[in-house]
């Protein structure tokens, strides 16, 4: 199969292996973040990390998400469901997040709240169709990739005229948090969490472009190479980290180049600047308040907006105490450092977040079985 096939072959796996150990110095040690849990679970699920030489360290990056989703948003679509009576629509993974009071959107459903799993937007706004008598809202999540999408339906409501179809807007935006990371004290100031380059994310670099990393390259001297999703991506992004970090460059590289240019999707960039604008702050699991790291219903368009149709208020909640899924989402732990991982927190019976997405760091190593690796003392170890 054209484009998938050809990036998991064995054979060139070990020939890009062969020459990452070559160039890999023995004298120094090299720690790159993946941002995107989709890079999280290639590495796990092909075992690309057993054809790294002990020099090189993977950290795992907020870019998940369903991860990234705080408590207290995550209770606004369960007001929704049982306050309201809404019909509440979103993604699959979203609906087994734990949230407030031992609850997720899958439970409030068993309470008999009206909680459906979509694959699309355009799904949501069939059910509002479908349900005049009913207010149906979008629990819209994600990152630049899922945001065209959803500005797309808020604009087909409009020309609709329908009146009972809202949209709970969680999106986020991939450089504020690349940026908020680069500037934590556990880079900058306690040095606890070393980063010699970044593995740029995929599906939002085809609309997003390669441009806005290039902030990162010469600001922060920190390179980043943009990967595909496959092995091969993988593994030829850390070769030309590997290869930047020696020269002493700081560049931003594109590996995917069947699929993403310098300037991205104009087309899906412009609907979503007439849609969206961006909210001054929004809380991100594990890193806080990041400012102007999340859009917002733009006021032209705020007949669609839940939030003010609702008089919706987010009210911050603290995660689970045992849980380090914060401290994972920020690279400053690993999966195995967390005490509950793969004993009381598994798939099955999530306890926070990164076990619960298909794009979650915790989810990635119980699935592929890499919690059996020799535990480590911190992913920046």
């Amino acid at each position: 199969m054209k484009y998938i096939d050809e990036f998991r072959d064995g054979a060139v796996a070990r020939q890009i292996a062969e020459a990452i150990r070559a160039e890999a110095r023995a004298d120094r040690r090299y720690h790159f973040m993946e941002f995107c849990g989709g890079h999280t679970h290639a590495i796990s699920r092909y075992g690309v990390g057993d054809l790294l030489p002990e020099s090189i360290r993977m950290i795992h990056g907020p870019g998940c998400p369903v991860c990234v989703l705080p408590i207290g948003r995550v209770d606004l679509a369960i007001r929704l469901a049982l306050e309201h009576q809404a019909i509440v629509c979103t993604y699959g993974d979203c609906v087994r997040v734990p949230a407030s009071d031992g609850l997720s959107l899958l439970k409030a459903k068993a309470r008999g709240g009206d909680v459906r799993m979509v694959y699309t937007p355009a799904d949501a706004l069939k059910i509002a169709q479908e349900n005049p008598g009913r207010e149906v809202v979008f629990f819209a999540i994600g990152f630049e990739t899922t945001t065209p999408p959803t500005a797309l339906v808020i604009r087909q409501a409009q020309a609709l005229g329908l009146t009972n179809f809202t949209v709970v807007c969680n999106h986020v935006l991939t450089p504020a948090a690349i940026t908020h990371i680069l500037e934590s004290p556990e880079v900058r100031e306690l040095g606890t969490l070393s980063l010699d380059g970044f593995i740029g994310p995929a599906h939002v670099s085809t609309i997003i472009g390669s441009q806005p990393y290039e902030f990162f390259a010469e600001e922060y001297r920190k390179p980043v190479v943009i990967a595909g999703f496959e092995p091969l991506d993988v593994m030829q992004a850390i070769l030309m980290l590997v290869r930047q970090v020696n020269d002493g460059r700081a560049e931003v590289e594109n590996e995917f180049t069947r699929a993403v240019t310098r300037d991205g999707n104009q087309k899906a960039q412009a609907l979503v600047g007439e849609i969206f604008e961006l909210r001054r702050g929004f809380e991100w699991r594990g890193l806080g308040e990041v400012p102007y790291s999340a859009l917002r219903i733009r006021d032209e368009y705020a007949a669609f907006d839940a939030e003010v149709r609702f008089g919706l208020v987010t009210q911050p909640v603290a995660d689970n105490k045992a849980c380090e899924c914060g401290a994972i989402l920020r690279g400053v732990k690993h999966p195995r450092d967390c005490k509950v991982f793969g004993t009381v927190c598994t798939p099955e019976n999530p306890i926070g977040s990164c076990m619960v997405s298909s794009e979650g760091a915790c989810a990635a190593y119980y699935t592929y079985g890499r919690f059996r690796e020799i535990p480590i003392t911190t992913a920046a170890a």
